[in-house]
């Protein structure tokens, strides 16, 4: 036998491997918290365009559109009338929980944009809590956190 051999022993190889899964399990965990924030992002992005979305509607097809949330049912559509089908219909996750501020969870955007009705409510999530405000006039929204 040659004292020059090549290779490791398996003590060797199960060493280098439980270092390698130890340094994996701590990298998947620390990502799960960043899942709640791009689902957060995404929410609140797909939201913003869909709301931007019925505006322009109403806008270029001189028509009110009506925006209704149905928060037991994590829902939002946005329609014409209610004999049509709806223009926008969205599911949303039910880590959302959307509550009433100063404005209902339904309102419209009138035929030149502007909203019947202008006030805040509220998208609450599982970490953060977030205002939706329409403002008086051209119908203009913003979201921040607060």
């Amino acid at each position: 036998m040659s004292q020059n051999q090549k290779g490791f022993t398996l003590i060797e190889s199960l060493l280098v491997l439980s270092i390698f899964m130890i340094i994996s399990s701590i990298t998947v965990f620390s990502l799960k918290p960043q899942h709640t924030v791009i689902e957060d992002a995404a929410f609140l992005t797909q939201l913003q365009a869909d709301l931007l979305y019925a505006q322009q509607y109403a806008i270029s097809h001189q028509h009110e559109v009506s925006v209704v949330f149905m928060p037991n049912q994590y829902i939002y559509y946005m329609y014409l009338r209610t004999e049509l089908p709806p223009i926008v219909e969205r599911n949303y996750s039910t880590n959302f929980y959307l509550n009433e501020g100063t404005i209902p969870l339904n309102f419209k955007f009138l035929h030149d944009g502007n909203v019947n009705k202008f006030g805040s409510f509220f998208i609450q999530t599982k970490n953060k809590n977030y205002q939706l405000t329409f403002l008086i006039g051209k119908g203009r929204f913003y979201v921040k956190e607060r």
